[in-house]
């Protein structure tokens, strides 16, 4: 039996999102800003729903004040040369400061019920911010980061503030549960598996990012994710 890459290009995307989030990807949003930081006008908050824009925060994730939900993920890379720990008199960056993309994790395994993607956060301003705590995150259709389903966060790691250089990078990794076999899939809890074109990542007090994979959607199972804090070295 073939099994699909973790994070992989479901067969029945459309089908899939509407059934489990009522996306309307078709709406007047379509192909807008899929992919990149978007800052679109609020939708109506949630408990633990976000919405990308540069007004209001994103809703506070499951864990920003410094608290450890696990053990710290080991990098795999020194700290880039523009990114450090001290955040000195920078101020947080806002979301028009930060450009967010997405790839799968380089630890992907098939059949093994987990999947990653690695977020990357770019300084895209000429002044020094912060990026801090563990992200919000929540599945979205393609141009409509306000239409988006939130995932249940579980973090992981000790938050620091990064700061971030003009040009600086930090990251945020995501860990899913896997959707198993082939075709539409299924999930080993029974559950029914979704699939999203992006995903919408936020920290409180730097708004929302809409991000998007270059080579296939994010599927998962559960409506959850373990996100490890951002950090300014790239995570294994």
């Amino acid at each position: 039996m073939h099994h699909r890459n973790t994070i992989r290009l479901a067969a029945s995307a459309t089908a899939v999102i509407a059934a489990a989030l009522s996306l309307t990807a078709c709406g007047s949003g379509d192909g807008d800003g899929a992919g990149k930081s978007s800052s679109p006008t609020p939708a109506a908050a949630t408990p633990s729903g976000i919405a990308s824009t540069a007004a209001s925060p994103a809703a506070t994730p499951p864990s920003t004040s410094g608290s450890s939900g696990g053990t710290s993920t080991a990098p795999s890379a020194a700290v880039s040369p523009a990114s450090h720990t001290s955040a000195g008199t920078a101020s947080a960056c806002p979301v028009s400061a930060v450009q967010a993309t997405a790839q799968q994790g380089p630890d992907n395994r098939v059949g093994t019920g987990t999947g990653t993607a690695l977020i990357q956060f770019t300084n895209v301003s000429g002044h020094a911010c912060v990026l801090q705590g563990h992200p919000s995150v929540a599945g979205a259709g393609n141009g409509s980061p306000e239409h988006n389903s939130p995932l249940k966060v579980t973090p992981t790691g000790q938050a620091s503030p990064v700061r971030l250089a003009p040009g600086g990078k930090a990251w945020v990794k995501l860990t899913f549960v896997q959707v198993e076999g082939e075709g539409d899939g299924y999930c080993v809890s029974g559950a029914k598996p979704a699939v999203y074109p992006t995903l919408v990542v936020g920290f409180s007090g730097s708004g929302a990012h809409q991000v998007a994979l270059s080579d296939g959607e994010f599927a998962e199972c559960d409506n959850t994710v373990t996100a490890t804090a951002v950090s300014a070295a790239k995570p294994a």
